[in-house]
C-alpha cells in the first residue's frame, strides 16, 4: 500500500486468479486488503449469505484449492488449513463495503472481549 492508502494495481492484478472460468479473489487476501483476519471476514459474509448467490462468490473444492497452492506460493496460509478459502467474483467483492466489515470487524474483537451483543 502506499502513503496515501491506495492500493497500487499491480498488487491488486495480483491476487486475481482464474477460477471455474471466472476472475475472482481469494477471502485470505480480500481480508488482508481489509486488514482483518479471514475468519471476520468468512464470518460477515456468512452472516449476510443472502448478498451473496453462488454467482458472487464460491468455496473451492479440495481439487481446486491443491491446484491453486501448487501454482503459487502461499506462504502466509503456512500448512494445512481448517476450511477451503472462498472465492469472491468482481460482483462479489462489490457487495464487501468498508462500512460493513467495518461493523463485522467491531462486532467480532467486541465479542472476543466480553462486549459484544447479548443475547436476548
Amino acid at each position: 500500500m502506499s502513503e496515501n492508502g491506495v492500493i497500487p494495481g499491480d498488487q491488486i492484478k495480483s491476487i486475481i486468479f482464474l477460477i471455474r472460468g471466472q476472475k475472482v479473489m481469494l477471502s485470505p487476501h480480500l481480508a488482508e486488503l481489509y486488514n482483518i483476519e479471514p475468519r471476520v471476514l468468512v464470518q460477515a459474509v456468512k452472516r449476510n449469505i443472502e448478498r451473496f448467490p453462488e454467482d458472487f462468490m464460491f468455496q473451492l473444492t479440495d481439487d481446486e484449492f491443491l491446484n491453486l497452492k501448487s501454482q503459487i506460493v502461499i506462504s502466509s496460509w503456512g500448512g494445512s488449513r481448517r476450511a477451503k478459502p472462498y472465492a469472491f467474483t468482481e460482483q462479489g467483492v462489490a457487495m464487501l463495503p468498508l462500512g460493513f466489515i467495518v461493523k463485522e470487524k467491531k462486532a467480532a474483537y467486541g465479542k472476543k472481549e466480553g462486549r459484544g451483543k447479548e443475547k436476548p
